[in-house]
C-alpha cells in the first residue's frame, strides 16, 4: 500500500517579487518594486494603491513581498486576523500593506479609514490595500470604499492556461524534474486552477516521484492522487474556479477617482 501523502509540505518559501508569476501584471509588479525603493528616498507622488482580483490571483503574495523586501521595521502587514493596534499609524512605519479589506470587521474598517487619512497627511508613508472586488463593488463602509478608490487601482489578471502550464514546467525544471506534456494539461483540467494550488500539487508530485523513484508522468500523477493521504480539499475540482477565471477581464489600471 502506498504510504500516506499530504499536500501540507511545511513552511513555504517567503513571498517575493522574484517568485511572483507576473503575466499581464508586470506593470503592477514594477510599480510596487519602485514604491519600496522610492519611500526610502523621500516623499512619493503615488502613495495609495488598491489591488483586487479573485482568490489565488496573488494579492496576498504581492503584499507580503512588499513587506519582505522593505527594510526591517519599515513595513507592516495587517488583515482580518490582526488586532486593531496593527492598523494604527506609526511614523516609524513607511509602508502599510492591508489584506482582504472585504473581510475586515466594522472596527477594523474604521481603523483602516483613519489610517488612510494619516498616511495622506504624511508624504513619506504609503498604503497598499487588497480585496476581492473593485472599490465600487466593495461591501464595506462608504467612506472606506471611497478611500480605496482614491489612489491607483489595479486589477490582478489571472494567468491564462498556457502561461500556467509554462510556469509549471519552469518550476519543475528548477526542481530537476521533467514534466510530461500531458501532466500540466491534466492538472488544469481536473483540479483547482489558481497558482498556489497548482504549485502545491507540483511540490507534492516532486516528493512523490522521489519516493517512488519514478519519472513524473500522468500515470504517476494519477497514482499519487489515488493515495488515501492526499488532501482532496486542496486538490478539489476546478469547475468553480474555472468559471471565475473565464469571467475575469484583462489587467487594468485605473487612475485616481472616487
Amino acid at each position: 500500500m502506498l504510504r500516506q501523502l499530504t499536500l501540507d509540505l511545511g513552511t513555504p518559501p517567503p513571498s517575493t517579487f522574484d517568485n511572483f508569476f507576473a503575466g499581464a501584471n508586470a506593470e503592477l509588479v514594477t510599480r510596487l518594486r519602485e514604491l519600496d525603493n522610492a519611500l526610502a528616498a523621500g516623499p512619493v507622488a503615488d502613495r495609495t494603491f488598491y489591488l483586487w482580483g479573485e482568490s489565488g490571483s496573488g494579492r496576498t503574495h504581492l503584499l507580503q513581498a512588499l513587506v519582505h523586501e522593505a527594510p526591517p521595521g519599515h513595513a507592516r502587514f495587517a488583515g482580518p486576523q490582526s488586532s486593531l493596534a496593527a492598523f494604527g499609524f506609526d511614523p516609524r512605519v513607511a509602508l502599510y500593506a492591508i489584506d482582504d479589506c472585504d473581510a475586515l470587521s466594522a472596527a477594523q474598517q474604521i481603523a483602516v479609514f483613519n489610517l488612510f487619512n494619516e498616511v495622506r497627511a504624511h508624504p513619506t508613508s504609503a498604503l497598499v490595500a487588497a480585496g476581492n472586488a473593485a472599490p465600487i463593488g466593495m461591501t464595506v463602509r462608504e467612506d472606506l470604499r471611497t478611500r480605496l478608490g482614491w489612489g491607483l487601482v489595479f486589477h490582478l489578471a489571472p494567468l491564462p492556461d498556457e502561461a500556467k502550464a509554462a510556469v509549471l514546467k519552469h518550476a519543475a525544471r528548477e526542481r530537476g524534474l521533467m514534466l510530461a506534456d500531458d501532466v500540466p494539461a491534466y492538472l488544469l483540467t481536473h483540479f483547482r486552477r489558481d497558482m498556489p494550488s497548482l504549485m502545491a500539487l507540483l511540490d507534492a508530485l516532486d516528493r512523490f516521484s522521489l519516493e517512488q523513484k519514478r519519472a513524473v508522468t500522468l500515470p504517476l500523477l494519477r497514482t499519487m492522487l489515488a493515495s488515501p493521504g492526499v488532501d482532496e480539499r486542496r486538490a478539489g475540482s476546478a469547475a468553480g474556479s474555472h468559471a471565475a477565471s473565464s469571467a475575469s477581464s484583462a489587467s487594468s489600471k485605473i487612475g485616481p477617482h472616487g
